[in-house]
């Protein structure tokens, strides 16, 4: 927890201008690590908050809609949630407050890798590997990498690519977006990709 929380729309912005980038990580891209079976219609907590606390469903679904993957690095990310909550309160007559709700506490986290003892020289071994691994390899190499990275690939697609010289296969993986689904989904999607793969190997 960093200390830092608000009570209201304008608070939360000015939380947003001032907390560090990983609290933002947190709260965005963290969400799909600490609800790895859902998405829900509001996939990251500054929606969730506005939407179940303040009781501010246009403002929920309008933080819902970004998608942090899309959006590119964390820096534009914050941007464009102030610019969003700054329109936002432009536009409503008070300021949307907690009344009965909890107040929002921007938290930040590290992520440690930590090897999972899983290794893969072929697709075949890849995919049974991604069945067997913990949701949290998936996160680090599917979600994750591209927010450290700041690029739409991510370590499976490069390894796919780099690796095993599949390029069309390495796009396919690329193009899964996590703010469509859920981890486990992203899970269920890239065995589906290489169970399709290899198919035509064969």
């Amino acid at each position: 927890m960093l200390g830092r929380r608000a009570a209201d729309v304008q608070e939360l912005l000015d939380g947003l201008e001032e907390v560090p980038l990983d609290s933002i990580y947190f709260h965005t891209h963290s969400y799909f690590l600490r609800h790895p079976y859902i998405s829900g219609p509001y996939p990251n907590d500054f929606a969730n908050w506005a939407a179940i606390q303040l009781r501010d469903r246009v403002l929920g679904e309008r933080l819902a809609v970004i998608d942090p993957f899309e959006v590119g690095d964390l820096e534009a990310l914050r941007n464009e949630l102030v610019t969003l909550l700054d329109d936002h309160l432009s536009h409503v007559g008070s300021v949307p407050r907690v009344v009965y709700g909890e107040l929002f506490f921007f938290m930040q986290s590290r992520i440690l890798a930590v090897p999972a003892g899983i290794k893969a020289r072929t697709l075949t071994e890849f995919r049974e590997g991604l069945e067997r691994v913990d949701s949290g390899a998936v996160y680090f190499h599917g979600i994750a990498a591209m927010a450290r990275k700041g690029k739409r690939r991510n370590d499976f697609a490069a390894w796919i690519e780099d690796g095993l010289g599949k390029k069309d296969l390495a796009a396919r993986v690329a193009a899964v977006n996590p703010y469509a689904t859920s981890l486990e989904g992203v899970r269920r999607r890239l065995i589906e990709l290489c169970e399709a793969g290899e198919r035509e190997d064969r």
